[in-house]
C-alpha cells in the first residue's frame, strides 16, 4: 500500500516534468557550473510552464496546487544533479513566508512574480557569527518614523546574486528579549543601502549564486515588516517545519539518483572478466544502501503525508533532516567507491553528487541543531 495518494494528473505532471528538464535543464548544467550562477532565463522558463511556487493561490497567479506537485518538483530537479536552480528553496521555503505573512497588498505585489519566475527570492538568516543561533543574530531594525532602517551582514545566502527580493531576517536592538526582539521583513533588491556581495566559492554547489548581503542604513517602508511586531522568531519556527521536511525530500531523492546512477555503473563495468555487480562484495554494498535508500523514502513519504494533513511533525521532521541527511552522504561515498577511480572523475555524475551532498548536512539548521530540538521536545 502506497503512503502519498498521487493521483493520474500528479503523474501526467511529473512526466512532463522530467521531459521539461531534460530539454530545457540537464544540457546546460555543465555550463551552468562552470559560470557559478544560473541565468536569470532558466528561471523564467520554468516560471512559464508552471514549475514554481506551485502552492500559490491562484487569486496571485498561483496554480493552488498541493504540496505533492512541490513534492515532484523537488525530486525531479535533484535528478537535474545540479544546485544553482533552487526552485525548492523559492517555492516552497521563500515564498510561503510571503503567502502567509504579508499584506494582501504586497501579495498582489510580489506573488506574481514568484510563480513567473521574474521575481527570484532569498532568505536572510545566517550571519558571520551566528548561524542556526538565530537569536544571536546581530543585524538590526530600528524604526525611525514610517520607516525601517536596516544595518548588518548576512553570508551563505543562496540565490544571492540572483535575488529580487529578500526576506531579512532583523533585530530591535532596544528589545532585551532576544526572540521577541526578531522580526522578518520585505527587502527589494535595488533599495539604496543594500547591497550584495561576493559570490562565495564553495566545495560543492558550483551553480548556486550563494554570497553575502550587506545593509548599511537600508530604508525601507514599515509596512515592509512581515506582521506584527516582535513575532518574527515564531514566524521562522513555524516555516521550518517545511524547510527541513524538504531539505530531507532532497536528501532521499539525491540517494536514490546515486544509487540508480551506481546500479548501472556495476552492471556495465567488469573486472576479472565479470560484471562488478557479480562480486559478492558489491552485491551486499548495494543492498545495504537500498535498504537504507528505502528506509529514508518510507520515513519521508509518511512525514509528506502528516505534514499535508496539518499535523505539528517539529521533532519527526528533526530526526528526518538530520538522518535522511547523514544516510545520503554514507551512500555519495560508498558509491564513488565502487565506481573507483572514475567516481573520483569530474566526467562521471557522481562526483558532483558525492561533493553537492555534503552540505545538506549543515544548511536549514545542523545536524547537531537537528538532534538538539529533539532532545529537547523529548523532555532530555
Amino acid at each position: 500500500m502506497e503512503i502519498l495518494n498521487y493521483t493520474e494528473e500528479h503523474r501526467i505532471f511529473r512526466d512532463s516534468l522530467r521531459r521539461f528538464l531534460e530539454k530545457e535543464i540537464t544540457p546546460h548544467v555543465e555550463e551552468w557550473e562552470e559560470a557559478g550562477i544560473v541565468p536569470r532565463e532558466a528561471w523564467k522558463k520554468m516560471g512559464e510552464q508552471g514549475y514554481l511556487a506551485m502552492g500559490v493561490p491562484e487569486e496571485y497567479g498561483g496554480p493552488g496546487a498541493d504540496f505533492l506537485y512541490s513534492v515532484i518538483v523537488t525530486e525531479e530537479m535533484t535528478r537535474t544533479n545540479h544546485s544553482g536552480l533552487a526552485a525548492a528553496l523559492h517555492s516552497d521555503i521563500i515564498v510561503p513566508y510571503i503567502q502567509s505573512f504579508a499584506t494582501e497588498g504586497q501579495k498582489h505585489k510580489y506573488l506574481p512574480g514568484c510563480v513567473s519566475g521574474d521575481i527570484i527570492t532569498a532568505v536572510a538568516m545566517t550571519e558571520p557569527n551566528a548561524g542556526s543561533d538565530l537569536a544571536g543574530m546581530k543585524t538590526t531594525a530600528v524604526e525611525r518614523g514610517d520607516e525601517i532602517v536596516l544595518n548588518g551582514q548576512k553570508t551563505f545566502i543562496s540565490n544571492a546574486i540572483n535575488a529580487d527580493l529578500v526576506v531579512l531576517a532583523a533585530r530591535d536592538p532596544h528589545t532585551e528579549d532576544p526572540h521577541r526582539a526578531v522580526d522578518l521583513f520585505l527587502v527589494e533588491a535595488e533599495t539604496p543601502g543594500f547591497e550584495k556581495g561576493k559570490q562565495l566559492k564553495k566545495v560543492g554547489w558550483h551553480s548556486q549564486d550563494t554570497g553575502e548581503l550587506f545593509f548599511n542604513d537600508c530604508r525601507i517602508p514599515k509596512e515592509n515588516r512581515l506582521g506584527e511586531k516582535g513575532s518574527g522568531f515564531l514566524k521562522l519556527m513555524l516555516k521550518l517545519q517545511q524547510e527541513r521536511l524538504v531539505c530531507a525530500i532532497g536528501a532521499v531523492a539525491g540517494a536514490e539518483y546515486m544509487l540508480e546512477l551506481t546500479i548501472k555503473y556495476c552492471k556495465e563495468r567488469t573486472a576479472f572478466g565479470k560484471p562488478l555487480s557479480k562480486f559478492q562484495n558489491t552485491q551486499f554494498e548495494i543492498v545495504e544502501m537500498a535498504t537504507e535508500v528505502r528506509l529514508g523514502r518510507t520515513f519521508i513519504d509518511k512525514l509528506v503525508a502528516d505534514h499535508m494533513e496539518g499535523r505539528e511533525i517539529v521533532v519527526d521532521v528533526s530526526m528526518a533532516k538530520y538522518w535522511t541527511t547523514e544516510m545520503a552522504s554514507r551512500v555519495a561515498d560508498r558509491c564513488v567507491q565502487l565506481f573507483g577511480g572514475y567516481g573520483y572523475c569530474e566526467e562521471y555524475p557522481i562526483a558532483r553528487a558525492w561533493r553537492d551532498i555534503r552540505v545538506t548536512r549543515i544548511f536549514a539548521g545542523t545536524n547537531e541543531i537537528m538532534k538538539v530540538i529533539a532532545a529537547r521536545f523529548m523532555g532530555l
